[in-house]
């Protein structure tokens, strides 16, 4: 795992930056207009669809979805109280259902969502397939789930911080996990980040959908799992917890000035333009 791909520092990692995420980081990461080209492959052509939004954060993905499917009809789920607090905050998510959880134990029953959309939280699943089988779980026969995540990026210095912070998954481990996990894989797609403007380097990041052809739990559903945090953290877990969310943490404050650079100068190329 990554240092803040585990639980309990993720949980900590957000509540430092729940105040700062629609503001500083969506901008640079995750725009309107990504969110758009990706939430097409979940086809989301009906107002009275049943959707699951894991990994919701403060919304902003939300809040797409919610321009096609009723908002009653679609609920949040988040292992952080401050994103959902904040997603709850917002008038067009008013009437969604907001549920703290874990992504890879969805307290839902078999076979009850026409939907599931998880945008920008599988880097922080400690065990990406065992999230994924829970997907498929909790999807009708028919239904459609989608996974939209970040790519490995192409250059090694960057790539390399990106890794040290969280998970940047290849497109062939996305393919795998949703096919071990049941699903047919119907559709994928590449995101452009806001610094892409042309067709070179590498793809920023990656939309893919599958299909739930039968009724019933992932044929991998009985993977156990590799966190409990209901156990107590002794105290070498308590010194492993500090060092991970401390060198998480040096990461991201790394990376995102990365982020904040290219989206600088792409705004001044375009302006040349």
């Amino acid at each position: 795992m990554r240092f803040i791909q585990h639980k309990r520092e993720a949980y900590w990692f957000y509540w430092v930056l729940s105040p700062l995420y629609d503001r500083w980081v969506n901008p640079m990461f995750w725009t309107p207009a990504m969110r758009t080209a990706a939430l097409e492959l979940a086809r989301l052509d009906g107002r009275d669809l049943r959707l699951l939004d894991v990994g919701a954060g403060t919304g902003f993905s939300s809040e797409g979805i919610v321009e096609h499917v009723d908002a009653a009809r679609v609920t949040l789920l988040d292992q952080s109280p401050d994103q959902l607090r904040r997603a709850g905050r917002k008038p067009a998510l008013a009437r969604c259902t907001r549920v703290l959880g874990d992504a890879e134990r969805l307290p839902f029953e078999t076979d009850s969502f026409d939907r599931y959309v998880s945008c920008g939280s599988i880097e922080y699943w400690p065990e990406p397939q065992r999230a994924i089988a829970e997907a498929y779980r909790v999807l009708r026969p028919g239904g459609i789930g989608l996974v939209v995540g970040p790519l490995p990026p192409g250059v090694p210095i960057i790539r390399w911080l990106a890794e040290a912070w969280m998970l940047f998954p290849t497109e062939a481990q996305y393919r795998e996990w949703l096919v071990r996990a049941g699903f047919e894989v119907a559709a994928t797609a590449y995101v452009k980040a806001p610094w892409q403007g042309g067709t070179g380097g590498a793809p920023y990041a990656l939309a893919i959908a599958g299909h739930k052809p039968v009724r019933g739990a992932s044929p991998i559903a009985s993977l156990p799992p590799a966190e409990d945090l209901g156990e107590p953290l002794t105290l070498a877990g308590r010194v492993g917890f500090a060092a991970r969310l401390a060198l998480g943490s040096v990461a991201a404050a790394i990376f995102l000035p990365i982020g904040v650079a290219l989206n600088l100068r792409a705004r001044r190329a375009r302006r040349r333009t």
